[in-house]
């Protein structure tokens, strides 16, 4: 495997992934996730497939208003294979599956539905306040117990004065890809979301995932529009129960304000 990105915090390599054609991409270290160098945080193969299943949308017209990721196994820091489908095609919906698979297993599903855009005239519904302000730069942030490279430094973090991923939740954290999805190629407002999205119950450690065993098996982005820019604000929190499992609701704002929201199943258990 060819390092696109140094393990440095500067976190200044070329991309998370390289394209190597017919829909294999090599993964770079910028991918791992903070537990382990061998696996992938979730956000970049998420929005690798997302991106697959947006170019293989219905057109002019449409826009991607849901993508749900199943996570079956862990994604390894290897080549990978984006393989997507058409389920439905109608005049005002497009249903399209797609699936990543590594060294011929399958490590990531996904459905995305793509939506005929709303009548100019729908009224623009905000129901909460708009994010807080951008704070200005921080330096790097680091998680306690996790590797201080890969996917945490490819990212540019900025939270709460005085808060950070260690500060119990409700969580609430600006952020930005310091590294393009795949080298050479432009990036989507779809694919920066994506990219974020899985860190949403990272942003509100609620569970103590230090003591036990807590691990999202999906992830759900929906958007009432397309987001603008490259800085996307997190405000996170997270519900759980005895007997039950864990919840982990995200609204997503960029700087013009509410465009989706991120919902996550957790998984908790005795280590």
């Amino acid at each position: 495997m060819t390092d696109l990105c140094p393990t440095g915090p500067e976190a200044g390599g070329q991309a998370f992934y390289r394209n190597l054609g017919d829909g294999r991409y090599e993964s770079s270290s910028a991918t791992a996730g903070p537990w382990s160098a061998k696996a992938q945080h979730a956000g970049p193969p998420s929005a690798l497939l997302g991106r697959a299943m947006e170019e293989h949308g219905a057109g002019d017209g449409f826009r991607v208003a849901r993508v749900t990721v199943e996570l079956p196994r862990p994604v390894p820091v290897a080549e990978l294979h984006v393989q997507v489908r058409t389920v439905r095609s109608g005049g005002r919906t497009h249903l399209v599956e797609g699936e990543l698979t590594a060294n011929g297993d399958t490590v990531m599903l996904a459905r995305t539905w793509h939506i005929a855009a709303a009548p100019a005239d729908t009224p623009t519904l905000r129901p909460a306040a708009g994010p807080p302000p951008l704070p200005g730069p921080q330096t790097p942030h680091t998680m306690a117990g996790a590797q201080p490279y890969g996917y945490i430094a490819a990212m540019e973090w900025r939270f709460e004065p005085g808060k950070g991923f260690d500060t119990p939740g409700p969580g609430t954290v600006w952020a930005r890809q310091r590294i393009p999805l795949v080298a050479g190629e432009p990036d989507t407002p779809l694919t920066r979301a994506l990219t974020l999205a899985d860190s949403n119950w990272a942003v509100a450690f609620q569970l103590d995932h230090v003591r036990q065993f807590v691990i999202n098996t999906d992830i759900t982005l929906a958007l009432h529009r397309e987001p603008v820019g490259e800085w996307f604000c997190l405000r996170s929190e997270t519900a759980a129960s005895p007997s039950g499992s864990g919840l982990a609701l995200g609204r997503l704002d960029d700087t013009a304000g509410d465009c989706g929201r991120v919902l996550q199943t957790l998984l908790v258990a005795d280590r």
